[in-house]
């Protein structure tokens, strides 16, 4: 058997810039074609790990001409309108699709969205093939630990591979946290765990976790753990939940979430995003299997502000259908910080023999103006007109989840 080649992937992930809950059709697919092309490579390696300021991608666009000729970076590239080919799956045919992201179903007419593909500079991104992958997946498990992002991924991959089995060769189940999607001829499960915040906390009822304050462990990971450490393939992400303006982080040493007589500690979030990356790093050392391949998902932007790519007074992501033209644009909602304490994390890692491949989302995300759900989607909670002037949106349709702070724009703070 021929041996298989490497991949270089050039230039730092999160310099192209952030997430809440949703990911539109051709992005989610995007993010299961690069996971199915690093399957196929002994290793990703990614070139020059500096750390750049916002004001330096621009720069970097500029002379990425140079480093085209030599490298492939699925990462930097543009969206290219391709009337040929046919979306790989169809939010409504889908039997898992997530209400949340289901635009068609939620009346969504203009669907050109799903059109555009995705085009790195020096190649060309293979079209999936979904009997590929289940067949790389053959007696494997595959988890995605995260929020909604990478439930979102989840979703995606599950919808794609669907039509490629049988109806009665697949089965989805859900445990707590965990939910299982069972390609049962191939042996092969892809599965979802909620954990917003990587470690324990006050947060991971799946489904009950909308809670006014945020509390974690600081160093407590072993109970996510235990559901996913028999991977052969891991996908994590966590951002959004510590983003909440003025909110403080509750760090608990002992007993329960409940109990008020708890020894604890508060911190500003990013403090106690520290913490977390620690112990998520700390367990990957000591724990995974060194057969286990693992990515972290970067972040998905927004675009709240519709002055930042030129449109008029208080425009947002509603009513948009053109992605932006502008290479190297970044919005101003990416908390680059962050990143750089993920990519720090990630280095260390590779430095004790932890290969932790980073999956770029965020430069290719800032260009989707046009890929949010705004209003077509399911939404948990109504809001007066009163709390919510929205232009173009009827106040009904805004989930509370979404204000933050002085927020005027709540259904563009995620790529749909």
């Amino acid at each position: 058997m021929a041996k298989k080649s490497n991949l270089v992937l050039q230039e730092p992930w999160w310099m192209r810039t952030p997430l809440p809950s949703a990911f539109f059709v051709i992005i989610l697919v995007f993010v299961v074609v690069v996971l199915f092309i690093s399957l196929s490579y002994d290793t990703v390696e990614y070139l020059s790990p500096k750390i750049f300021d916002r004001q330096q991608v621009k720069l970097m666009s500029a002379s990425a001409d140079e480093t085209r000729k030599e490298k492939c970076d699925l990462f930097s590239g543009r969206w290219v309108y391709d009337h040929s080919t046919q979306p790989l799956y169809s939010g409504v045919g889908c039997s898992y699709m997530n209400d949340e992201v289901a635009c068609e179903k939620f009346g969504r007419k203009d669907l050109k969205h799903q059109r555009w593909r995705w085009q790195p500079h020096g190649c060309r991104v293979p079209r999936f093939d979904p009997k590929k992958l289940l067949n790389k997946l053959t007696g494997k498990r595959m988890v995605f630990v995260g929020d909604s992002l990478n439930r979102n991924q989840w979703v995606s991959m599950v919808c794609m591979l669907e039509s490629s089995v049988s109806s009665d060769g697949h089965s989805m189940s859900q445990n707590g946290s965990l939910r299982s999607f069972k390609a049962k001829d191939f042996n092969a499960s892809i599965d979802f765990y909620w954990s917003p915040l990587l470690v324990e906390s006050n947060c991971d009822d799946p489904e009950h976790h909308r809670l006014s304050d945020r509390m974690m462990r600081a160093d407590s990971i072993d109970v996510h753990a235990q559901q996913w450490a028999d991977a052969d393939i891991l996908v994590f992400n966590s951002y959004l939940w510590w983003k909440k303006p003025g909110m403080k982080m509750k760090v608990i040493y002992g007993g329960s979430f409940e109990d008020e007589d708890n020894n604890m500690e508060k911190m500003e979030m990013i403090e106690g995003f520290g913490l977390a990356l620690k112990a998520w790093s700390d367990w990957l050392e000591l724990h995974r299997n060194r057969s286990t391949q693992l990515f972290f998902v970067s972040l998905s932007p927004t675009h709240a502000w519709g002055y930042e790519w030129g449109a008029e007074g208080d425009q947002n992501c509603y009513n948009q259908t053109q992605p932006i033209e502008e290479e190297g644009y970044t919005g101003r909602g990416s908390d680059y910080k962050m990143m750089r304490m993920v990519e720090e994390t990630v280095e260390r890692l590779s430095h004790k023999g932890v290969d932790v491949q980073i999956l770029n989302i965020t430069q290719l995300s800032e260009y989707r103006k046009d890929a949010h759900p705004s209003i077509y989607r399911k939404f948990w909670d109504d809001l007066s007109e009163e709390r919510v002037k929205v232009k173009g949106i009827h106040p009904g349709w805004v989930d509370s989840r979404y204000i933050w702070s002085s927020w005027k724009h709540p259904v563009c703070v995620g790529i749909g």
